[in-house]
């Protein structure tokens, strides 16, 4: 007999496995006369905060199988929509699993995206229907397999994920008739064509222009932003914004800046900017942009960028980093300044006053590099952010906030953290 050691209603340790805990009641499954384990399992998983004690390893290992079944089946919906960079560099991505189906986007752009995007629908949605399979083989004892069977909220499930399903196939179908003229993207690229041309024509101007080298390109694959000699396009999951480049005016509305980013482990930008369209019938969209990108995108455009948000653009990583080191520094123990002399001006760029005193708070005395500095404040935090990045590897700025440079007077190393403000 297989036993179910639950939880009762007194604090119970997460760990408890013996029959004989005071906090633990053991109970038995019941109707379980003449069940295989497998049986077994499927019966106790169906109560919440079980422990499982087997007889034997098989059957524990099986039990682990089940409950890691039923996490995947609920975790692969989101791998399939945001896909994370593991599947990417792995390969498991509709681009790659499908790429014979949907030809190179090099060779012929805009049809490419009109079938990935095609693709993409008739995958998502059938999400919700694969889900209901998964649990077929994770959750038998639902009798999922037999719709009849099945609890009232599975059946309706099951509707609407056919109905779902049934609807994507009807709407790509519609898409693909008269050689995919009625997608949303032909329809787009309509707007462009002239009076006694078609979108086709439009697709292939767009086709010759992205495979010239010079042309600008950044971005996520699911918000790419591409700008050639004469259009402005931004490539989504679903979706194909396209404008042309001299009806757009593109504005900055917005900044974020992040201390660090997951993928250079260095300071980033990120700018918003909304494209905006002279045509009526064009619809606007917004792009994002690191901030070091910000000139070659100037650069490629014709008209000039507004500023409507009045922005700070850091053009630079060492800009990038400054605003970093600063917002590090206000976070650290402040410097009372209690000698009752005035400051003096900062030796650095004598524009200000020196606001800065070097304090070992990294850690205790005698360990790690760090050494007490016994320098009076002389430096203003500008001229010491600039200090500290001067004496980075600039090939490896990954390590900037973690390095330890010496002081610029006495020469005592110090690290971000010792750094305080002056009051």
């Amino acid at each position: 007999m297989l036993t179910i050691l639950e939880k009762s209603d007194k604090m119970c340790p997460s760990d408890c496995q013996e029959t004989n805990e005071t906090e633990c009641k053991c109970v038995y499954l019941p109707n379980t006369t003449g069940c295989t384990n497998y049986q077994y399992i499927e019966q106790g998983l169906k109560t919440l905060n079980l422990h499982c004690v087997f007889s034997n390893n098989m059957t524990q290992k099986t039990c682990q199988v089940l409950e890691r079944l039923k996490d995947i089946v609920k975790d692969e919906t989101i791998c399939v929509v945001f896909t994370p960079n593991e599947f990417r560099s792995a390969g498991l991505t509709i681009q790659n699993i499908f790429s014979e189906w949907l030809g190179s986007e090099d060779i012929g752009f805009i049809q490419y995206h009109i079938k990935r995007t095609a693709l993409t629908v008739l995958i998502h949605s059938s999400l919700p229907l694969g889900y209901y399979i998964g649990m077929c083989i994770a959750a038998p004892e639902e009798n999922l397999v037999y719709i009849h069977l099945a609890s009232q909220a599975w059946q309706l499930y099951f509707g609407l994920s056919m109905a779902f399903q049934l609807f994507s196939f009807a709407l790509v179908f519609h898409w693909s008739e008269n050689e995919w003229a009625n997608h949303p993207i032909s329809k787009t690229l309509g707007i462009f064509a002239l009076p006694q041309s078609s979108w086709r024509a439009v697709a292939s101007s767009i086709n010759t222009e992205f495979r010239r080298i010079e042309k600008f390109a950044t971005g996520p694959p699911d918000a790419r932003v591409i700008i050639t000699d004469t259009w402005v396009m931004k490539v989504t999951v679903y979706r194909l914004f396209v404008t042309l480049q001299q009806d757009a005016h593109l504005t900055v509305i917005h900044s974020k800046q992040h201390d660090l980013s997951p993928d250079s482990r260095t300071p980033v930008q990120i700018l918003t900017l909304t494209v905006a369209s002279i045509n009526p019938r064009v619809k606007s969209f917004y792009i994002g942009l690191n901030s070091t990108e910000y000139a070659e995108l100037c650069e490629k455009l014709r008209s000039p960028i507004r500023n409507a948000a009045n922005v700070v653009v850091h053009l630079t990583l060492s800009e990038l980093f400054l605003e970093t080191f600063k917002s590090q520094v206000e976070m650290n123990q402040v410097y009372r300044h209690t000698s009752g002399q005035e400051l003096e001006p900062c030796i650095g760029c004598m524009q200000v006053s020196a606001n800065i005193k070097l304090m070992q708070l990294c850690q205790d005395d005698g360990d790690g590099e760090c050494q007490q500095c016994y320098c009076r404040p002389m430096w203003c935090l500008l001229c010491m952010g600039k200090w500290f990045a001067s004496r980075q590897d600039q090939t490896r700025p990954e390590t900037w906030l973690s390095s330890r440079v010496p002081c610029p007077t006495c020469r005592a190393k110090f690290c971000i953290l010792d750094v305080c403000l002056v009051e």
